[in-house]
């Protein structure tokens, strides 16, 4: 906005107490202070990566211009005046909920937290009170996450202009490159690295330049760890990719992980469990007088992104099952199982199945008969409890229709890989106990003697939680931990799905909000 316009309409000494039946932004035709500061924040939409053409700011901005050197009357300034009024509304809606509903890319979020947000009202409020800077910074999720990717945003913007990738880097010398070999590309590597902030300005220089060593190798694994690759410091196919991402393309990854946060259903409780799926991580908060406090974090494995993704959605944990069985899901049997037991009969009685009628009797032994009994849906198989159990020794209950739940696991050993996606939908975890203590601790005759004690019985038992306890598995590709922004592979596609619908959705007219619309 240019200063000479908002000296202008000072000068003309408006008003800035609105009074009821009074226009927003306009007096006598001409704007309001107001109006100029609705301009600057709609200008300021990319600071949340929002995008300013949404609310036809430039158009605004030149209309309203005018209107402060020649008075605007009749239908020219009604018409104005409702624009200006939509595209704040929009702005504080966009803010408060983001512009996509979740479930339009396959997300079964609960929309319920953000429908009581009356644009509308916070909007007049907001001007009326003179504080409408203030509004649109708290229609914003107050959470620390959403500050720390706004932060990232401003910094991956200023980096953009960096001269560290307006060449791509010199091809490897072969398919990959170890510590200790020559490449051509070490400097170029070095200057892109120190934009980073992965290698530090005054880092030693190699002996050779051209040798890959020392300092260089440190900071190219921070950058594989940034980047959820393994930290082995050798430059191979995966890690060539993220070093060929652009700060322009950064930008974009931020953007859409500000647009899930909005719509995320976080703070739905004193205690929440969170899943972030592109980052293999579970944790538990608490909330303490307005503070959210972190009580756990532990690896996970979630499901395949090749074939058997984990859905997102939130529920309630309602129960755990200590020693649990395996009921086989129809399509692991038909697929996996029932194939394998016809190959290596042995594997029936080694692993611990058993069948089970469809009114919970055990059919006993094996057979073809059973088998093909399996395939009918007339039989099932299920895991008994015991070492070998593939839910461990303890399994975390939220009912959801797809039929998704938190458990232990018999193969801990997975937990060392830096890629984590193995499992047929469910979530293994790597802290099953921890994550017990943490649900179980408003019932205190639930000490963690008497867990694990339930852990190791082999006998199936169902607790009922005295509270149930908000689980959201969310989806984030951006996240920023210990002060450094790390960048996650789009495990299921979902970024690119959210990419996509944004831009149809900029290609298309938007209607005018409603109050109460979101």
């Amino acid at each position: 906005m240019a200063r000479w316009v908002l000296a202008a309409v000072l000068v003309l000494g408006l008003a800035p107490v609105l009074a009821a039946e009074e226009s927003l932004w306009f007096e006598q035709g001409r704007p309001r202070p107001v109006a100029l500061q609705a301009l600057e924040l709609l200008a300021q939409a990319p600071a949340d990566g929002l995008d300013p053409r949404d609310y036809d700011t430039q158009q605004l901005t030149q209309t309203v211009q005018q209107g402060a050197l020649a008075p605007l009357s009749g239908e020219a300034l009604s018409r104005l005046d409702a624009r200006l009024t939509q595209a704040l509304q929009r702005l504080l809606g966009d803010v408060h909920g983001g512009r996509i509903d979740p479930r339009q890319i396959h997300a079964n979020f609960d929309l319920a937290p953000a429908l009581g947000f009356d644009a509308a009202a916070v909007l007049r409020e907001a001007v009326q009170r003179q504080r409408l800077a203030q509004a649109v910074r708290e229609a914003a999720p107050a959470l620390q996450p959403y500050a720390q990717l706004r932060a990232a945003l401003a910094w991956y913007r200023a980096l953009a202009r960096s001269q560290a990738w307006q060449r791509p880097l010199a091809p490897l010398p072969r398919k990959k490159l170890a510590p200790a070999q020559d490449w051509a590309g070490t400097p170029m590597l070095r200057q892109r690295l120190q934009a980073l902030g992965d290698l530090a300005p005054d880092a030693p220089m190699a002996a050779l330049p051209e040798r890959y060593e020392g300092a260089l190798v440190q900071a190219l694994q921070q950058f594989q760890t940034r980047h959820g690759l393994e930290a082995d410091g050798i430059i191979g196919a995966d890690t060539w990719a993220q070093l060929a991402v652009t700060p322009e393309q950064r930008v974009r990854q931020i953007e859409l992980s500000l647009e899930r946060l909005r719509w995320t259903p976080l703070l739905a409780g004193p205690r929440m469990i969170v899943v972030n799926l592109p980052e293999f991580v579970l944790r538990a908060y608490e909330v303490h007088e307005g503070r959210i406090e972190l009580r756990l974090e532990s690896k996970i494995i979630v499901g395949s992104a090749f074939k058997t993704g984990t859905p997102l959605f939130d529920e309630r944990l309602r129960f755990i099952e200590f020693s649990p069985y395996w009921n086989v899901p129809p399509s692991i049997a038909r697929k996996e199982l029932v194939p394998r037991l016809r190959r290596d009969p042995a594997y029936f009685v080694a692993q611990g199945f058993e069948f089970v009628t469809g009114d919970g009797r055990v059919s006993p032994g094996l057979s073809d008969a059973q088998l093909e009994a399996v395939l009918r849906g007339q039989l099932r198989l299920r895991q008994r409890p015991g070492a070998k159990n593939a839910l461990g020794a303890i399994k975390f209950v939220f009912p959801n229709n797809d039929n998704i739940y938190l458990h232990d696991t018999s193969a801990p050993e997975l937990f060392a890989r830096a890629r984590r996606d193995f499992s047929h939908g469910c979530i293994r975890v790597e802290q099953p106990l921890a994550l017990a203590k943490f649900v179980l601790q408003d019932q205190p005759d639930w000490n963690e003697s008497r867990i694990l004690d339930a852990m190791r019985q082999g006998r199936s038992a169902t607790l009922k939680l005295k509270d149930a306890i908000p689980v959201v598995i969310a989806y984030s590709t951006v996240v920023v931990k210990q002060g450094k922004t790390h960048f996650l592979r789009d495990l299921y596609g979902h970024d690119r799905l959210l990419d996509q619908a944004l831009r149809q959705r900029a290609a298309q007219p938007q209607p005018a909000p409603k109050a109460g619309a979101r």
